[in-house]
C-alpha cells in the first residue's frame, strides 16, 4: 500500500534532511553550497544529536554521549572551515592512563610509555605495535571520503573503487599486507597476547577495541574496531584523541553554523513522524505536528531500522531487503556516567597533573572479557570498564569555580526500560562508584549530582535504535560496501529519493561527518544524471 499525497506536491530541487546531528550537519552544509534548497528537522530542541553540550545539574555542564573526539574528518573541518565557526580544541593528544588500584599506573602517548611499571620489551613493543596500527589505520582512513564499491558493480566507478582499496592495501608491502589480512578480522586479545606482557598495558589497550561496541576482547572483528577507531586525525595523528572547547556540543555548533551560512535552514523542536511518497517516489516528510514538507529528496540521518521500518515503513520495501535492516545489529551496551563534584579528586598514586588526561579502568584483558560476560545475557556488569575524562581540569566552563565534572563511559551495561529499570539503574550506579572507589577512595564523598545514561535512555533521549551510538555494529559484514545492509552502501535506498546520511552508513561511527560528506555528494551525483 502507498501514501499518496496529491495535496503535498513535491518540490524536486528541495532537500529535506532527518536530523542535525554531526552527519546531518555536514550534508547540509554540502548540499546547501551547491545551490540546494536545504532545511534540517531537528527533534530536539538543539542540534547536535548525540554530540551536545547540555547541563545535567545546576552550574555543571558535561558533553551528553559522546565526550572525546577521535575521528573528526580533516577534510569536512577545512571545507566547512569550522575554525571560523569557533571550533576549537581544549587539549588534543590526550594522554591514556591505565589506572591501576595499588598506584603503579602506565601513562602511554602515541606508542610510547611515559611512565609506569612496563618492561623494556613491552616499552619497545608498543612502539612497534602502534606504529603497525597507524599503517593499517591510515589505509582505512582512505576510505572514509570514498563511496564504497558495490558487490557485483559492473560500472567503472564501482570498478575503480575496488581497485582503489585493493591498492590501497597492496601498497602497505608484502610484510604489513599480509598481517593486515592476518589480524582485521580476528580479536584482539589474541594479538594482545602474542605483543605484550604486561596485564594493564593489555587490559587498556584491549578496551580500546572494544570501547561503544557489543564485543569482548575475545570477540572476532575487535581489531576491525581498534582499527576504525584509531582512523582520524581529529586529536593531531592517526589513533591521537582531542577533548573539544566547550565539550561536543562546539562541534555540532560549529557544523550548525556552516550549515545555516552557506544556506540551510534548520528547525529544532521539529520530529518528524514519517516519510511521505507519491508513487514509488519520497515526497517529503510529515512532522508530529501534522505539517507537511514537500520535498523531492529526504536525507535521514537517524539509524537505517528507524528509517526504514518506523518513519517510512516496511510494507513499502521489499521484503527480503526489509529482513536485513531488521537484522541490523544495534543492541546498545555502552552507559554514560556523568559526575559533578564539589573538588578535583584524588586517585591512588596518581600524580594531579595527570587527572586532566583520557583515564582508563581496565586492569587486564580477562577482567574486560569478564566484564563483557554478562551483556550477552542482557545484564549489568558485576565489574565494569570504564574510559573516564575529567573536561573540567582543561576548561571551567564544565563547573563552577573549585567544582569540577566527571565523564565516563561504562561497559557493559543492559538496555532496560521495563518495570524496576530504577531500580536496577541504581544497582548498576552502586557497582560503577564501587569499582571508581578502588581507585579514587574518597570520591563518593565528594559527590554532588550523578546522572546515569543506559543504552534505553540514550535510545529514548537521542532517538537511536537500540541505545547503540554507531547506530550498529561495525563488523567484516556490516563494513564498507555491506553497511549497512547489502544493497543500501552507497547512501541512496531503493525508494527514489530515499538516502541515509548517518553513522550506519560508510565509514562507521564516531564523530567524523565523512558520511554526511559521502551522502551529499550521492545526491549531488544523482541530481546531475537525472
Amino acid at each position: 500500500m502507498t501514501d499518496v499525497q496529491p495535496a503535498n506536491k513535491r518540490r524536486d530541487d528541495k532537500v529535506v534532511i532527518i536530523g542535525a546531528g554531526h552527519n546531518g550537519l555536514v550534508c547540509a552544509a554540502y548540499l546547501a553550497r551547491a545551490g540546494r534548497e536545504v532545511v534540517v528537522l531537528e527533534a530536539a530542541a538543539q542540534p547536535g544529536g548525540a554530540a551536545v553540550t547540555r547541563e545535567f545539574a545546576p552550574g555543571f555542564r558535561v558533553s551528553a554521549c559522546a565526550h572525546l573526539l577521535y575521528l573528526l574528518d580533516a577534510q569536512v573541518s577545512r571545507d566547512l572551515a569550522l575554525e571560523s565557526h569557533g571550533l576549537k580544541m581544549a587539549r588534543s593528544n590526550l594522554r591514556t592512563v591505565a589506572l591501576a588500584a595499588d598506584g603503579g599506573h602506565i601513562v602511554h602517548a602515541g606508542g610510547k610509555v611515559e611512565s609506569g611499571p612496563v618492561s623494556p620489551a613491552d616499552r619497545a613493543a608498543l612502539a612497534d605495535y602502534h606504529a603497525r596500527l597507524q599503517r593499517f589505520a591510515r589505509v582505512m582512513g582512505k576510505q572514509h571520503n570514498r563511496r564504497p564499491p558495490r558487490i557485483g558493480g559492473g560500472d567503472r566507478s564501482d570498478l575503480l573503487g575496488a581497485a582503489l582499496l585493493g591498492l590501497d592495501i597492496r601498497l602497505l608491502g608484502r610484510d604489513d599486507m599480509r598481517e593486515f589480512l592476518r589480524i582485521a578480522g580476528i580479536n584482539v586479545y589474541d594479538v594482545l597476547e602474542e605483543t605484550f606482557e604486561s596485564p594493564l598495558l593489555k587490559g587498556t589497550l584491549a578496551l580500546d577495541a572494544v570501547l561503544g561496541t557489543n564485543l569482548g576482547p575475545r570477540s572476532n572483528n575487535s581489531v576491525l574496531t581498534l582499527l576504525h577507531r584509531m582512523s582520524g586525525t581529529a586529536g593531531g595523528d592517526y589513533g591521537a584523541v582531542a577533548l573539544p572547547a566547550g565539550g561536543m556540543g562546539t562541534v555540532t555548533a560549529a557544523l550548525a553554523a556552516a550549515a545555516q551560512k552557506s544556506g540551510a535552514t534548520l528547525r529544532c523542536s521539529s520530529p518528524v513522524a514519517r516519510i511521505t511518497l507519491e508513487g514509488d517516489r519520497v515526497s517529503g516528510v510529515q512532522l508530529e505536528s501534522g505539517e507537511t514538507i514537500a520535498a523531492g529528496t529526504v536525507v535521514s540521518n537517524a539509524d537505517p531500522a528507524r528509517t526504514l521500518l518506523q518513519l517510512l515503513g516496511a510494507r513499502h520495501l521489499e521484503t527480503g531487503f526489509a529482513e536485513r535492516v531488521r537484522h541490523i545489529r544495534s543492541r546498545g551496551t555502552a552507559a554514560k556516567l556523568h559526575l559533578a563534584l564539589d573538588g578535583l579528586p584524588e586517585f591512588t598514586g596518581l600524580d594531579g597533573a595527570l587527572l586532566g588526561e583520557r583515564l582508563v579502568i581496565a586492569p587486564d584483558p580477562v577482567y574486560v572479557e569478564h566484564a563483557f560476560d554478562h551483556s550477552k545475557y542482557g545484564t549489568a556488569s558485576p565489574e565494569p570498564v570504564l574510559e573516564i575524562v575529567m573536561p573540567s581540569v582543561h576548561d571551567r566552563s564544565f563547573s563552577p569555580q573549585g567544582k569540577h565534572v566527571l565523564s565516563a563511559i561504562v561497559q557493559y551495561a543492559p538496555h532496560d526500560a521495563g518495570a524496576g529499570a530504577d531500580a536496577r539503574r541504581g544497582e548498576f550506579l552502586e557497582r560503577i562508584l564501587g569499582v571508581l572507589g578502588k581507585y579514587s577512595p574518597g570520591l563518593r564523598r565528594q559527590i554532588v549530582a550523578t546522572e546515569l545514561l543506559l543504552p534505553a535512555d540514550i535510545e529514548r533521549e537521542f532517538r537511536i535504535t537500540g541505545g547503540h551510538w554507531h547506530h550498529g555494529e561495525l563488523a567484516l559484514d556490516r563494513f564498507l560496501m555491506l553497511r549497512p545492509v547489502p544493497g543500501a552502501a552507497q547512501y541512496a535506498m531503493p525508494l527514489d529519493g530515499l538516502y541515509l546520511c548517518g553513522a550506519g552508513c560508510h565509514p562507521g561511527g564516531g564523530v567524523m561527518g565523512s558520511a554526511g560528506g559521502n551522502a551529499a555528494r550521492a545526491v549531488l551525483a544523482a541530481g546531475s544524471t537525472a
